[in-house]
């Protein structure tokens, strides 16, 4: 089966039980608070429905606009404008009869229900499957360091020993730490045996982000080639699978971040390099593209390395899962200040970029995984103060519980109309980019 299709079934089976889930944290609140509930949709029923069924007082159904989903509370000013229902008497079993405090818990109950929900299921994760864990001793040959890390301290080589006074379970996520999370001391060694805390400025995560450097520390690897691009400088100069480049412009190399670097400062002008293939050596010309690439990759250490995996009992699982959905959702809220860079708005990316969460082949224990942090995402989005979402109704509420005045229906339909159409702007924008992107890129 192709991945593309792979990935929407495991998209479209995500964001369902997402939906139900999301939209049962608003009904059961609504039911028990004895307040009417009219519809209950999986996706949007504009014009027609898929299937409905009325069942008691509520419509059952699923729509053909899988944008979402929604559940219609009687006299609630919500995305169905309903302003016929809202122009009569109030009734003791609509939304706006009911008391301030009732209709604060009806409204968090989604987002309450996602953040839980992220929670529990990596709690499930780690008791089914466990955590993988990589030691820093997976990679003898230390990290090869972004230009951009280096006037902190750090070079090529080193070997990170503790961040933040901390030794990473996973040595993969120290990248992840410096930009999303902002690290403030690393302490590292030295190729040359020599151990150093580093200082990190408040600012690092910012700067690297905006100069493209998202992995500022990647394993170091011997320059032997993977694969090669057709038609590229390597495949015109007979590059092969498993040679070794040895050496560049008279120059021997180790690894492959000694041959990039050499690349960049030969500034287009031709190169020459010494490669052994078969214990035979021979020396090949070529002209680097304009992006400082030759058209290879290089085998990666990381298939190769050995993964432990801790194993947690179920006990163990719930703690641990909740403080693992508490940091996914802390450096979530953390990269958020990367949209407000020029880079961070071309970044913002739709359903396509949601669904590249998903693995290529179908994985229970992937898809479970993009499952929990769509769900903290989808539970941080929707109680931002933004009307038309959750976030904008609590703001309301709140505003009317410290003041004890409440917004006028008026006012709150035209906030509705605004956060609603500033939902469709930046819906579009996402989808436009991810169309882009696919197209052009």
């Amino acid at each position: 089966m192709s991945p593309i299709l792979v990935k929407g079934i495991q998209l479209f089976l995500s964001l369902s039980i997402l939906i139900i889930l999301h939209e049962l944290g608003h009904f059961i609140p609504a039911k028990i608070f004895k307040t009417r509930v009219e519809k209950f949709f999986l996706f949007f029923d504009v014009k027609f429905a898929l299937f409905k069924k009325k069942i008691g007082e509520t419509v059952y159904g699923i729509g053909w606009l899988p944008l979402g989903g929604y559940v219609k509370i009687s006299g609630m000013i919500d995305e169905s404008m309903d302003k016929e229902q809202m122009a009569q008497p109030p009734q003791p079993w609509e939304f706006r009869s009911k008391p301030a405090w009732q209709r604060l818990i009806i409204m968090i109950g989604g987002v309450t229900v996602n953040l839980i929900l992220g929670f529990l299921i990596y709690a499930m994760v780690l008791f089914v499957w466990g955590k993988e864990e990589i030691s820093q001793n997976a990679f003898p040959n230390g990290f090869a360091v972004a230009e951009q890390l280096k006037q902190y301290g750090f070079k090529d080589g080193d070997k990170i020993l503790k961040v933040d006074g901390e030794q990473p379970e996973n040595i993969l996520d120290v990248s992840r730490r410096l930009v999303v999370r902002g690290a403030s001391t690393v302490e590292v060694k030295h190729a040359d045996g020599k151990k150093e805390v580093l200082s990190i400025p408040d600012s690092l995560g910012t700067y690297l982000y905006t100069q493209g450097a998202l992995y500022p520390l990647t394993p170091r690897v011997e320059p032997v080639i993977d694969s090669v691009i057709p038609e590229s400088p390597a495949a015109l100069a007979g590059l092969k699978l498993n040679d070794k480049i040895i050496s560049v412009n008279g120059e021997a190399i180790t690894f492959r971040d000694e041959m990039v670097q050499k690349i960049k400062k030969n500034e287009g002008n031709p190169l020459s390099l010494v490669i052994a293939r078969n214990k035979v050596t021979d020396t090949i010309t070529l002209t680097a593209r304009e992006d400082n690439t030759i058209g290879v990759s290089f085998k990666s250490p990381i298939k190769d390395i050995k993964i432990n995996t801790k194993e947690y009992s179920f006990a163990e699982a719930i703690p641990a899962g909740i403080e693992h959905g508490y940091w996914t959702l802390r450096d979530y809220v953390s990269s958020m200040k990367f949209l407000f860079t020029k880079k961070g708005a071309t970044e913002v990316g739709g359903f396509g970029t949601i669904a590249k969460l998903f693995p290529d082949t179908w994985d229970w224990q992937g898809f479970w995984l993009s499952t929990a942090f769509i769900s903290i995402i989808l539970a941080f989005m929707n109680i931002l103060p933004i009307p038309a979402l959750d976030g904008g109704h609590v703001m309301f509420l709140l505003y009317e519980m410290i003041t004890g005045r409440k917004p006028s229906e008026k006012f709150l339909e035209y906030a509705q109309m605004v956060g609603f159409f500033l939902l469709i702007a930046l819906l579009l924008y996402a989808n436009g980019n991810d169309l882009y992107k696919a197209i052009f890129k």
